[in-house]
């Protein structure tokens, strides 16, 4: 039986079934719908082309710049821990082969002291000379040996293990608030103590009560010194110094990772200092006064002043800064205004302190407790708020993308390994697996 066109105006029969909608056509009809599929085909034919234009505008070394950025980071502070091992070990050889000289030395002393006494009383025996020739050979034999052995060293050959880097296509959204894990691991202070925590690539620094402690990815104490200093206020890492800073309320402290000495660093003048970053070259601390100055030191060759600004080009009279971040020639700033009762956040340029954004935060004041951020992948930040027990992710462009609570109350938080969120509350530091 025949059928009609599809075309519901269409009164004439179908002739051709068109098997890829499956509907029938007049002949003319047919030509016409042939003709449209057709036609389609050359916005799409431009879109493929346009695509593929756009794949190749792609600046590859743009792209990844960051990313081999951080690489070139890492290659960096694994040669400087190889070096600082490589002259630990030189100094150990050292000290080896001085010790061995200064017992011959002691040797040597002691008998000329009895050479000058047999001489001055002339009363030298056979006993005496024999005495004096055997001790003269055996000396003479020790020596020899010191000369004529090398001081063999065994050494292995440094084993990298492939996790050390892990690569893969990080999603600028892939942090969110919303699924954070649960605890995984967590370090408990012996009483309670609301401290700052900081890391580099290997290392959580804390302070746990009455120590300094490095503390690895699972937790464990792995060195220590005993922290005498007072109230720690903030503590940062720098790459450049292969050192901790650490800063209390008057001071600041470099910590060494290799053997957890602390150094004040006295050519500093004494300030009412509160929080520290740094950058590739330098060090910026933020004062403990209503309208908050900002200073920049130089790392190397020396610390030294390089700028200071002040109010109001870091916050307003009454305000105070009670945090700064370094990334990317940038600095992020925690300021709060006690007149308004508000707390915001803010991106400003390291090098000119322009301001490039700001954002108010839904946070509720408190005079005495401080608001901290820290810096996540991918430019991204998250606020640390105790006052409220809550936390917000804020993207790049300083959106507040989400906030949730958190139990117990939060402190400070730090990125770990960029697969770790560290968290610390008055209890202790957890570790929530990202």
């Amino acid at each position: 039986m025949s059928q009609s066109c599809a075309i519901s105006t269409c009164r004439r029969v179908s002739r051709t079934l068109c098997y890829g909608c499956n509907q029938n056509f007049c002949r003319e009809h047919m030509v016409e719908h042939d003709l449209s599929l057709n036609s389609q085909l050359n916005p799409l034919s431009d879109e493929i082309n346009a695509l593929g234009e756009r794949l190749k505008s792609i600046n590859l070394k743009n792209a990844i710049g960051i990313t081999h950025q951080k690489l070139e980071q890492w290659r960096l502070d694994c040669r400087k821990t190889i070096d600082s091992f490589f002259d630990q070990k030189c100094q150990e050889l050292d000290r080896y082969v001085a010790k061995r000289m200064e017992k011959q030395r002691e040797q040597i002393s002691h008998m000329r002291t009895k050479m000058s006494q047999l001489i001055s009383e002339q009363e030298a025996t056979h006993k005496d000379i024999d005495s004096l020739t055997v001790t003269v050979r055996d000396l003479e034999r020790e020596i020899a040996q010191i000369e004529q052995t090398s001081i063999q060293v065994e050494t292995k050959s440094l084993i990298l293990d492939d996790s050390l880097i892990h690569i893969e296509n990080l999603d600028v959204n892939r942090f969110d608030l919303s699924t954070l894990s649960s605890v995984y691991k967590t370090i408990n202070y012996p009483r309670e103590n609301w401290a700052p925590l900081t890391c580099n690539n290997r290392y959580l620094l804390i302070h746990q009560e009455p120590n300094l402690c490095l503390i690895d990815q699972d937790l464990n104490v792995i060195k220590q010194n005993s922290w005498i200093y007072g109230t720690i206020y903030d503590m940062c890492w720098s790459s450049t110094l292969n050192r901790f800073i650490v800063i209390n309320g008057s001071d600041v402290f470099l910590v060494d990772e290799t053997h957890m000495s602390i150094e004040n660093i006295q050519t500093l003048q004494k300030r009412k200092w509160l929080s520290c970053t740094t950058s590739e070259t330098s060090l910026f601390l933020s004062t403990k006064v209503w309208g908050s100055s900002i200073m920049e030191f130089s790392l190397l060759p020396t610390i030294e002043l390089v700028k200071q600004w002040q109010s109001p080009d870091t916050c307003a009279r009454d305000e105070v800064i009670n945090g700064i971040v370094y990334n990317n020639d940038t600095l992020v700033l925690m300021i709060k205004n006690p007149s308004e009762k508000t707390i915001h956040i803010e991106m400003r340029s390291s090098a000119t302190l322009d301001r490039l954004w700001s954002v108010r935060l839904n946070i509720a004041y408190s005079l005495n407790i401080r608001t901290r951020c820290c810096l996540l992948s991918n430019d991204q930040w998250l606020v640390v708020d105790r006052n409220t027990s809550r936390i917000l992710h804020i993207s790049k462009d300083g959106k507040v993308k989400a906030s949730t609570t958190y139990t117990p109350p939060p402190f400070c938080a730090a990125l770990f390994n960029q697969d770790m969120l560290a968290i610390s509350t008055a209890r202790g530091v957890n570790l929530h697996r990202l």
